[in-house]
């Protein structure tokens, strides 16, 4: 079976490099954008099964690429979960409204974001049930 593929949108060199020492560490594929626009050139050409989002974002916001994934018919089921350093008050909601299965601040336990990871993937491929 292939590698799980996680694209992690972040324009902090230092927080991707940290997210994919912990996500390759669990098994994962990591796949890198830095801004709006080389991160819907991903989704679009490598398809992966799950994107780590920032909100704050060079060339358009993480609000503009949730739009332009949902959008997209063949990409809409693409789970998204937002890790920002903004504020929670309003981008939570806002974020959960635009399609995210789940809204972390940074810096984020690596505990919750690797279950967040796991439910979201469970969910997307329809492995959890609601009575699980």
């Amino acid at each position: 079976m292939d590698k799980t593929k996680i694209l992690v949108v972040d324009d902090n060199p230092t927080i991707r490099k940290g997210l994919s020492v912990r996500l390759r560490a669990n098994g994962y594929e990591v796949l890198f954008a830095e801004d709006a626009i080389s991160a819907t050139a991903a989704l679009i050409t490598e398809r992966p099964d799950l994107v780590l989002l920032d909100l704050g974002l060079p060339a358009g916001d993480g609000f503009v690429v949730m739009e332009r994934l949902h959008k997209n018919d063949s990409l809409a089921s693409i789970p998204v979960i937002v890790l920002t350093g903004r504020e929670l008050a309003g981008n939570r909601d806002r974020a959960l409204q635009a399609g995210a299965t789940a809204f972390f601040q940074k810096p984020v336990e690596d505990s919750a974001l690797l279950f967040a990871i796991r439910k979201a993937l469970d969910v997307s491929r329809g492995e959890l049930r609601f009575d699980e």
